[in-house]
C-alpha cells in the first residue's frame, strides 16, 4: 500500500516561525494535494508570505517540519528544493535576452544541458506561455503581461514539483490581470504541477483556486474549496473576508433543531442554521449571523415583502456594478445593510434612487450563525 504522503506535494506539521519573540507563523498544519492550485489568502502581515518562503527554502521554521513530495526539507537550501518562485517584481535580468533569462536556471542543472539544449528548452517554455518568437527581445521591450509570462516560463523550464506565486499579478491593470489569471489556469492544467499562490485579492483566489487557506495572525482560520468558504465560512472573519456579508452581532439565547436563536444589541431576534465548519456556539456567548447581500430582497417602502425578516429603511447609496446594482440601505436596528440585485429590465424600471424609502427582507434560512 502506498504512503498517503505520496498524494501531497506540500505538508506542514506544527510549523512555527519566529522573528525574535514574535511568531509570524504560529502552529501551521496543512497539506496541499499533488497537482492542485492552492492559495493563501489574507491581509498584510497575516503570515502568508512567510509560509511561502518556508516552502521555497528562503526561511527555515523555528519549530515543526516542512515536507515536499513526502520528504522533509529541513535544512535543505532553496536551490536544492524541487520548487521555483515567480515574484511580484518579475526579477528579470535587464541585460539578458528573453531566451537567456529563461535558460538562466538551466546552467545549474545536473547534468547541465548544452547550449543547444538550453535554447530548445527555452523555446519550448516560450511556446508554453504563448510567446514564441520573442526569445531575442530584451525585457524592456515587452509589456507588463509579457514580462510576467517570461517570469513564468523561466520558472516552468526547470520542471519544478511546486510552482510558488508571490502576488505575481499585483502590478498589472485589472483587464490584464484577468487575462493572466486565465493563462495561469491554462498553464496549471497543461503542466499538471502544484501551484501555490499568495494573494490578498479575494476575487483572484476565488476564481483560480482548487483550495484556499484563509490566514490571520500567523494561523489558518479555514482551508476549503472556494465554494465552501463562500457558502459555509467558519467564522465572522472568514465571512467578512470572503466576498461581502451583512454581519449581525449579538448574544446566543438558545440552540434548537440546528438553529441558533441570537438576540441583537437592539433586541431583535434572529434564528438561522449554524455553520457546519466552525466551532459550536453555546447559549449566553457572543455570536454572529451573516447574510449575503444577494440573498436580501428589496422593494418600495409601501410594499409588503414575503420574507420572515422585513424592515423599513432608506437608500443611502446606489452603486452600479455592471450585472448588479448594489444598494446600501440604512435601517434602524442594523445600521447600513448591503443589498445586491441582478440588473434586468423589470428591476431597472423600478430602481431606487438615493434617499428613497424602501423595505428589505430575507428568510431566516438565508443567514448563517457563527462565532466571532
Amino acid at each position: 500500500m502506498s504512503d498517503a504522503s505520496e498524494f501531497f506535494d506540500i505538508e506542514f506539521r506544527h510549523v512555527v516561525k519566529r522573528y525574535g519573540a514574535v511568531p509570524a507563523v504560529n502552529g501551521l498544519n496543512f497539506k496541499v494535494r499533488r497537482g492542485a492550485f492552492h492559495s493563501f489568502l489574507g491581509s498584510s502581515g497575516c503570515g502568508k508570505t512567510t509560509t511561502l518562503r518556508m516552502i521555497a527554502g528562503f526561511e527555515q521554521p523555528s519549530e515543526g517540519e516542512v515536507l515536499l513530495a513526502g520528504r522533509s526539507v529541513a535544512g535543505v537550501p532553496a536551490h536544492q528544493r524541487p520548487v521555483n518562485m515567480v515574484f511580484q517584481s518579475y526579477a528579470l535580468f535587464p541585460h539578458l535576452s528573453v531566451a537567456e533569462n529563461i535558460a538562466y536556471g538551466l546552467r545549474y542543472h545536473q547534468p547541465r544541458p548544452d547550449r543547444a539544449g538550453q535554447r530548445r528548452l527555452a523555446d519550448e517554455a516560450l511556446e508554453m506561455v504563448r510567446l514564441s518568437g520573442f526569445g531575442q527581445r530584451k525585457p524592456h521591450e515587452l509589456s507588463g503581461g509579457q514580462q510576467q509570462r517570461v517570469a513564468l516560463a523561466r520558472a516552468l523550464v526547470n520542471k519544478p514539483t511546486v510552482l510558488l506565486l508571490d502576488e505575481p499579478l499585483a502590478a498589472l491593470d485589472r483587464k490584464l490581470r484577468k487575462e493572466m489569471q486565465s493563462e495561469l489556469l491554462r498553464l496549471q492544467r497543461e503542466v499538471g504541477i502544484t501551484f501555490v499562490l499568495v494573494t490578498h485579492d479575494q476575487e483572484e483566489a476565488l476564481s483560480m483556486s482548487d483550495s484556499i487557506s484563509v490566514m490571520q495572525d500567523g494561523q489558518i482560520l479555514q482551508s476549503a474549496s472556494p465554494e465552501q468558504l463562500y457558502e459555509t465560512p467558519a467564522s465572522r472573519y472568514v465571512a467578512d473576508f470572503i466576498g461581502e456579508s451583512n454581519l449581525f452581532d449579538g448574544t446566543v439565547r438558545r440552540i434548537e433543531d440546528g438553529r441558533v436563536l441570537l438576540e441583537t444589541t437592539h433586541g431583535l431576534q434572529l434564528a438561522s442554521p449554524q455553520t457546519p465548519t466552525g466551532p459550536a456556539l453555546k447559549a449566553c456567548e457572543p455570536g454572529c449571523i451573516a447574510v449575503r447581500p444577494e440573498l436580501i430582497a428589496i422593494g418600495a417602502g409601501a410594499e409588503a415583502l414575503p420574507r420572515e425578516i422585513s424592515l423599513p429603511g432608506q437608500v443611502v447609496d446606489r452603486i452600479y456594478l455592471g450585472n448588479l446594482t448594489e444598494y446600501r440601505v440604512r435601517t434602524e436596528p442594523f445600521g447600513i445593510v448591503c443589498v445586491r440585485v441582478p440588473r434586468h429590465g423589470q428591476h431597472e424600471r423600478s430602481a431606487f434612487e438615493h434617499g428613497s424609502p424602501v423595505r428589505i427582507g430575507w428568510d431566516q434560512a438565508s443567514g448563517l450563525a457563527m462565532s466571532l
